[in-house]
């Protein structure tokens, strides 16, 4: 390895991680104009935050090994075991990632906010409740008798909601007027 070859990688791994943070602040910047706009909570903001920096890191180390050529042909060997273990893993799980996914889809298009009373229209249950929290992996809701209920983010897109009252509004009977079908 030369000298100028060194000098190169250490210029393009400095540039590397200045693009890599300057998407990062403009995205997460895109995020929070987003949260304002549509009155979403920091907690629910926090968690898409972490996810992107989790990606911007995975970008940061391809990137990294790019540059410093590192063999891609052994580094795909231990990359495809990695993966085919946690392939596995999320198989047997596969809740786990749907419930994720759903979380993200539901942070940028969810009709429903912390307060508002919905029904969730099951085929063996409706649930009633006021959302609590929303969580990455499930929503929180609590009934009339004042018991907490986690309900999977992903059967929560799945099923049919609706929004009794919104605004925290608390009567405990919706009137027809009240409900809309979502």
């Amino acid at each position: 390895m030369t000298l100028s070859n060194l000098y190169f990688e250490l210029i393009a791994t400095g540039v590397l991680f200045l693009v890599l943070l300057i998407s990062r602040a403009l995205i997460i910047g895109l995020i929070r104009r987003f949260s304002h706009s549509e009155q979403i909570i920091d907690r629910r903001v926090q968690l898409i935050t972490k996810l992107i920096n989790y990606v911007i890191l995975g970008c940061a180390l391809v990137g990294v090994f790019v540059i410093w050529g590192v063999d891609v042909r052994n580094l795909g060997v231990i990359l495809s075991s990695i993966f085919a273990v946690i392939g596995v893993a999320f198989f047997a799980q596969w809740s786990i990632l749907s419930n994720i996914t759903s979380g993200v889809i539901m942070f940028f298009t969810f009709p429903y906010k912390i307060g508002d009373r919905i029904m969730i229209h099951d085929k063996e249950y409706e649930y009633v409740g006021i959302i609590e929290d929303i969580k990455t992996f499930h929503i929180v809701l609590v009934n009339d008798a004042g018991q907490r209920i986690t309900y999977p983010n992903s059967l929560v897109l799945q099923k049919g909601v609706s929004i009794l009252n919104q605004n925290n509004n608390l009567s405990s009977e919706p009137s027809s007027n009240d409900r809309k079908s979502i």
